[in-house]
This record gives structure tokens, sequence and C-alpha cells, in this order.
């Protein structure tokens, strides 16, 4: 695979990683570059470790991968959304004020890194089986995961700004939209 088609891949791979940083920010009161930096390193040091996760482990894990790795990613989006439209009608805080530092802590940010990475996984598996440079292909996965999720939170923040108390359900819904798209996917209904 050349590096047009990794490119390709790795923005096709960093779309779900995107919704959800929009997501973040909705979250917050004002990005900074510290902010979306941070999404962007979780996003994209998933979206690289997790190809190369599977392509060591393509012989031993192709079929668990590919028969229940989207039933995981549907649980955690789905219940973190489900949480975040909870704490929308809870009340609380104005949008922003619990502080930028408590949606990024990483029991937060690692199961949506996670959810998010695991058809990067599948692509390792894939990987495996053609003729490409690992090392070459999760940098640039990494990478472009890690610029597409800075601009999501940047993104999310000027609509966020727009929208006020209902962002939380807003980004809530999202999540569980993508893991509805995800599960869908999975089960082949798409």
């Amino acid at each position: 695979m050349n590096f047009i088609g990794i490119l390709i891949l790795a923005l096709g791979l960093s779309m779900d990683a995107f919704a959800i940083a929009v997501c973040k920010g909705l979250d917050v009161k004002k990005v900074t570059f510290r902010t979306a930096l941070i999404v962007g390193l979780y996003f994209g040091i998933f979206q690289a470790v997790m190809p190369l996760i599977g392509y060591f482990a393509a012989a031993q894990f192709s079929d668990s991968i590919s028969s229940f790795g989207f039933w995981i990613a549907f649980a955690l989006l789905t219940i973190l959304g489900a949480r975040m439209i909870w704490a929308s009608f809870k009340g609380g805080p104005a949008r922003g004020q619990t502080g930028k530092e408590t949606s990024l802590r990483p029991l937060h940010m690692i199961p949506l890194a996670l959810a998010c990475s695991i058809d990067a996984m599948a692509v390792g598996v894939s990987f495996a089986f053609i003729e490409v440079e690992i090392l070459s292909a999760i940098l640039i996965i990494g990478a472009v995961t890690l610029l597409i999720s800075m601009a999501g939170v940047k993104l999310g923040c000027v609509f966020g700004e727009r929208i006020g108390s209902k962002a939380e359900l807003i980004g809530g819904t999202i999540l569980i939209l993508i893991g509805l798209i995800i599960l869908l996917e999975g089960l082949g209904v798409t």
C-alpha cells in the first residue's frame, strides 16, 4: 500500500475520532491549544497503536475482532452518551464551568479513544496480509487522527457557544448514534 492509500485510509479511520472530538469541544467553554492537543493525542495514539496490535495479533485474534469488536464500541459509546444525556437533564453547572480538565480525565477519554479505534485494530490485521510498511502506516494514521481531532474540538466549541446548555444533550446523542452506526455496520445492516 502506498502513501496516498494509507493517507486515505487514515482519513477514513479518523472520522469517528473527529465526531467524538466535536462532542468534546461542545463540552468546554473555551478551547485552548492544550485542550485540543490532549484530545488529539488520546485519539491519535489509540488510532496508531491499535493497528500495530492488530498487525502482531493477526493470526490469533482476527476472527474475534471481527465477530464482536463492534459490540464493544457500541456499548462504550452508548454508555458514555447516556451519561452525557443524563447529565444534561440533571442540571448543575453551565456548559464548560465544570472545567475542561474534568472532561479530559483518563477514565473518560480512554473509553472514547478505545471505542473509536477498534476498527483500526481490524485494519492492522489486514496489514499483516498485505505489503505495508507498518511503522510509517501507524505514524501517518496517528498524525492524521491527531490533527483532525484537534480541529474537531475547536469546531465543537464554536458550535457549543451557539447552542449553550443543550451541548451535553446533543453530544451524548451523537455518541449514541455513532455507536449505533458502528453496530449496524458490524452486523452488516448498512
